[in-house]
């Protein structure tokens, strides 16, 4: 099993934004094709290497060209949208896809953002909770009152009650707030004290636990498959220690999954942390001991090319050889 994940940075060390956009739809179509668990699109904005800042549009692009891979905006910011729009694009998404659609809001840890949008950072997480509050009402496809003004989401969503939300994060916070709201939790950070607080909170409101989902054992956020893991260093190590110390920079002492502090390749490679090159035989026993592979084919701006190189031996000869166990 594999998931692919496309932030589409652009460094201009990189590929161009053209290239890395085809490519990327090109990927999911790929994907999609080869039994791709989910496809995974984030969101952030005023980013100096371009870091996708219309997720939907994406993720509609590759709804259009997949007809079964889950496609999941991890994350959406929510408290940067209008909550109306926001319900909306969710909805077409939704619909779109075939159902096949989820969304992980988060507040998003970077000022300049709520700056850019004309919000309070110090209010992020009131402006989440008046976002959700509105989403929820939206996908119940009934006419409501929200600032004064009558509401009507239309066309109802596809999916029951709605698409799915998660609520990203990794603090208490975070995880009370989803239990309040009835939503899932994706950890962006391991931390064994939070489900436990996430199931009393949930006692507390009278809402059903959702899904809780941690890092993995052995958590990779860019993976690749190489027959020369040294070449592949070689040619792909700057695009990784690019998307690493992007994360640094912008979480400081906050945990993630996808931050390091290695100032240079041979540190970065290391860790032997979240940016891994495997050989075949280490891919498939990373899977059966992690469940998964999670890839990012585009990582730091890689050209195209590399992405395809180690998306081809996933399929050539990763994925035959889990089918044989």
């Amino acid at each position: 099993m594999f998931t692919m994940r496309f932030d589409m940075r652009a460094p201009s060390t990189g590929a161009s934004t053209r290239e890395l956009y085809t490519a990327a739809v090109d990927m999911a179509e790929w994907g999609d094709q080869h039994g791709c668990a989910s496809l995974l699109v984030s969101e952030h904005h005023a980013s100096p290497d371009g870091y996708l800042p219309a997720p939907f549009l994406l993720a509609s692009a590759m709804a259009a060209r997949t007809r079964d891979v889950p496609i999941q905006i991890a994350a959406t910011l929510a408290p940067l949208h209008d909550p109306v729009s926001l319900a909306e694009q969710m909805v077409v998404l939704d619909i779109l896809s075939g159902g096949r659609a989820s969304f992980v809001c988060a507040v998003g840890y970077r000022p300049e953002e709520y700056a850019m949008f004309g919000h309070s950072y110090k209010g992020r997480g009131r402006r989440m909770e008046e976002c959700l509050r509105v989403i929820q009402q939206a996908f119940a496809g009934e006419p409501f009152e929200y600032e004064g003004r009558q509401v009507h989401v239309t066309p109802p969503p596809l999916t029951p009650g709605g698409p799915p939300l998660l609520m990203g994060g990794a603090s208490p916070v975070v995880v009370k707030r989803a239990a309040r709201f009835g939503m899932g939790v994706l950890l962006q950070a391991d931390d064994p004290a939070l489900e436990p607080i996430y199931l009393a909170a949930c006692q507390e409101a009278g809402t059903t636990p959702g899904i809780f989902i941690g890092p993995a054992e052995d958590p990779v956020a860019s993976g690749f498959v190489s027959e020369d893991p040294d070449r592949t260093w070689a040619e792909i190590g700057p695009h990784l220690l690019h998307d690493a110390h992007m994360y640094a920079a912008w979480m400081g002492d906050a945990g993630a999954l996808s931050k390091s502090s290695a100032l240079d390749v041979e540190s970065l490679r290391a860790e032997n942390g979240a940016y891994r090159v495997f050989t075949p035989d280490e891919a498939v026993a990373h899977i059966r001991k992690s469940g998964a592979l999670m890839t990012q084919p585009l990582s730091g701006g890689l050209p195209p090319k590399y992405g395809w190189e180690t998306l081809e031996l996933l399929a050539s000869k990763v994925l035959p050889a889990l089918k044989e166990s």
